[in-house]
C-alpha cells in the first residue's frame, strides 16, 4: 500500500504531466500557431538552447527577488510586532499601511528610477515594498491571538511584557509569518520582474519584453517557466523551513489524510 505522502506526490505529478501533455496533443490538434501558444515540447527546446544566454539573466532576476525579498520580511517583522504589541502604533501605523499598500506598485516603480537610476536598486526597492504588506497583517495577527487570560497569568508571575512578546507572543506567530512568507515570496518575483520590464536592462523580465517586442512568444514563455521554476523552489524551502520550525502547529500528514 502507497503511503499517503508519497501518493499525494505521485498525484501531483501526475497532474502536473497530464497538464503539459494536454497543452501539447490541443496545440497540436488544432493547429495553434507559435505566435499565440507555443507548444510545452518548442519552450523547452528554447531553454535548452537559450540557458547560456538566459543564465545571466535568471541569476540576476534571482538575486534582486531575494534581496527585495529579506528586506521587505525584516521590515514586516518589525513594523508587524510594532503594530501587534501596541494599540497606539496599530491606530498610527495601519492605516498609512493599507493606504500605501492599495497604491499599485507599477505607479511607484518610476519615482524609484528618478530617485536612484535605472537598474539593480528599483527591482530591490519595488520587489521589497510588495512584500511587507502581507508579513505585516500575519505577524500582528499572530500576535493578537495570543490569549489575554495567558497575558495576566504571566504578569501576575512577574514577566514583563517584553518578556511575554519573546517568550509567548513571537512563537505563537511564527505560523502566521511562515504563511505570509510563501504569499511574500510570489509577491516579490511579481515586483522584480515589474521593474525589470520599466527600468533595466538586465534580468528575466528584460528578456521577457525583448522578446514580446521581436514577437518571440516561445522566449516569453521560457521566461515565464524559468519565473515559476524559482517561485516554486522558493517556495518549497520556506514551506521545509516552516516544517522545522513551527510542526508543533501542523496537523500531522496521516490525521490530515484521513
Amino acid at each position: 500500500m502507497i503511503a499517503p505522502l508519497a501518493r499525494q506526490r505521485l498525484l501531483s505529478a501526475g497532474a502536473l504531466v497530464g497538464f503539459f501533455v494536454l497543452w501539447e496533443v490541443v496545440c497540436l490538434a488544432f493547429g495553434v500557431s507559435d505566435l499565440i501558444l507555443p507548444r510545452p515540447s518548442q519552450i523547452a527546446a528554447v531553454l535548452i538552447q537559450k540557458m547560456p544566454l538566459l543564465w545571466p539573466h535568471t541569476v540576476q532576476t534571482l538575486y534582486t527577488t531575494l534581496a527585495g525579498f529579506v528586506l521587505g520580511v525584516g521590515a514586516g517583522i518589525v513594523i508587524g510586532v510594532m503594530i501587534g504589541s501596541s494599540k497606539l502604533a496599530y491606530d498610527v501605523t495601519y492605516p498609512l499601511l493599507v493606504g500605501f499598500s492599495s497604491i499599485p506598485k507599477v505607479a511607484v516603480v518610476p519615482l524609484f528610477v528618478v530617485w536612484f537610476g535605472a537598474g539593480t536598486v528599483p527591482a530591490i526597492l519595488t520587489s521589497m515594498v510588495i512584500s511587507i504588506f502581507p508579513v505585516v497583517v500575519n505577524v500582528a495577527t499572530g500576535l493578537a491571538s495570543t490569549e489575554p487570560e495567558l497575558e495576566d497569568v504571566l504578569r501576575v508571575l512577574g514577566a514583563r511584557k517584553r518578556d511575554i512578546l519573546w517568550n509567548v507572543g513571537l512563537p505563537r506567530a511564527l505560523p502566521y509569518l511562515f504563511a505570509s512568507l510563501k504569499i511574500a515570496i510570489t509577491l516579490a518575483f511579481v515586483g522584480t520582474v515589474l521593474s525589470e520590464t520599466v527600468a533595466s536592462n538586465q534580468g528575466i523580465g528584460t528578456v521577457m519584453m525583448i522578446a514580446s517586442g521581436n514577437f518571440d512568444v516561445p522566449m516569453v514563455f521560457a521566461g515565464l517557466f524559468l519565473l515559476a521554476a524559482m517561485g516554486v523552489a522558493l517556495y518549497a524551502v520556506s514551506s521545509l523551513v516552516e516544517r522545522r520550525m513551527t510542526g508543533w502547529a501542523q496537523r500531522k500528514t496521516d490525521m490530515a489524510m484521513a
